[in-house]
């Protein structure tokens, strides 16, 4: 059972995961340890002798964690609110039936938290669904008992019945979805099952009491949680295209390999879904920027482009826009291009300046003087 289990999670996190994966390659990036810190509202159902509706409340947790590396974390995490307990046998008007009470509590504690997609998939922080299991322990401090002790003194025999204030060890498990807004900011559902003595409902069931928590929640990821790699980009070569002499004339002035009199042209590639230039691309707009600040009067036409087998029209013509934008963002923070000696265009899918599909996630870049 433990084994078919592992199998079927392990198939959740890869399917959750499979597309998004395509889009960046997570070796471009660098983890660095980080604080996080996150709030947590839903429902709890306590264990015991009435229907499930009944016996469900309110819950919120509050944690703050430190993400150690890609795959582990540990969590401080405080749960609170109300649990319920439920009596068979409470007699009304001359009827038995289940009553409930209520008492309430909160229940500081540590978890250990692991990013099964992280330690599974690899490492990617712009991977959209991760999948995380936790384990920890807490100290459940209640208090409020008052309902019971009130049931109690109408003569029903409450085996384990309390009150003031009782601390009881906890032990705790589960599992959580996050799904990534931002670099900073994610949203999250997480379950989780706690475990403590059969003092806890003021019943005796010769058994444990279990409480279960469904949460929604708000992660914020405080400072930097990755950097990119790196790369050294290639100069490029050059190559001197000397004119026919007639008479005597200066020797033409060096020119950046595949220029001809006329220009250059260089094609810079897109991830799907992605107007992000991968590190493998960006030579070829330093290749690009070194022309142009060498010819001040050359001009350099970028016309962006999407592939026709994904998305639609609509998502296309956006995609194709922000891939030229990205090339010329590019030459004027980064390479110190005027902005003058930069055109941009973009064709949605409509127009497919190659034959296979995935190429014309493009960019092409065609100067001319």
């Amino acid at each position: 059972m433990k084994r078919k289990l592992f199998i079927a999670l392990s198939a959740m996190i890869f399917a959750t995961n499979a597309s998004v994966n395509a889009q960046e390659s997570s070796s471009e990036y660098i983890f660095q340890p980080h604080a996080y810190l996150q709030v947590q509202g839903g429902a709890q159902y306590t264990l015991g002798e009435s229907d499930f509706s009944e016996l469900i409340s309110p819950s919120v947790q509050i944690g703050l964690g430190w993400q150690f590396n890609p795959w582990l974390s540990a969590r401080l995490a405080v749960g609170a609110w109300q649990s319920k307990g439920g009596f068979n046998g409470y007699i009304e008007d001359g009827v038995s039936r289940n009553i409930t009470y209520k008492y309430k509590y909160v229940a500081p504690g540590i978890d250990v938290v692991f990013n099964l997609s992280n330690a599974i998939c690899g490492y990617n922080p712009h991977r959209t669904v991760n999948v995380s299991a936790f384990v920890g322990g807490a100290a459940n401090i209640a208090f409020g008992n008052d309902e019971a002790n009130n049931i109690a003194g109408q003569g029903y025999d409450l085996v384990y019945l309390w009150s003031g204030t009782k601390v009881r060890p906890v032990g705790r498990g589960g599992l959580a979805l996050d799904f990534r807004l931002s670099d900073r900011v994610s949203l999250g559902i997480e379950g989780n099952a706690n475990v403590l003595s059969d003092k806890y409902n003021s019943k005796k069931a010769g058994n444990a009491d279990w409480y279960f928590n469904a949460l929604a929640s708000v992660s914020i990821r405080l400072g930097k949680t990755y950097k990119k790699k790196a790369v050294p980009v290639p100069e490029p070569v050059e190559q001197t295209i000397v004119e026919p002499v007639v008479e005597e004339k200066p020797v033409s002035e060096p020119v950046v390999e595949g220029v001809k009199d006329e220009g250059m042209k260089r094609d810079v590639f897109f991830t799907i879904n992605s107007s992000v230039i991968r590190e493998s691309e960006r030579a070829k707009v330093y290749e690009l920027s070194k022309y142009l600040n060498n010819h001040k009067n050359a001009i350099v036409e970028i016309t962006g482009y999407a592939d026709a087998g994904t998305g639609t029209a609509a998502i296309n013509s956006r995609l194709s826009s922000e891939r030229a934008e990205a090339v010329k963002k590019m030459l004027i923070e980064q390479c110190g291009v005027s902005a003058s000696q930069i055109k941009t265009s973009y064709k949605g899918s409509e127009v497919q300046p190659f034959a296979d599909n995935d190429m014309n996630r493009v960019s092409i870049c065609i100067i001319s003087n």
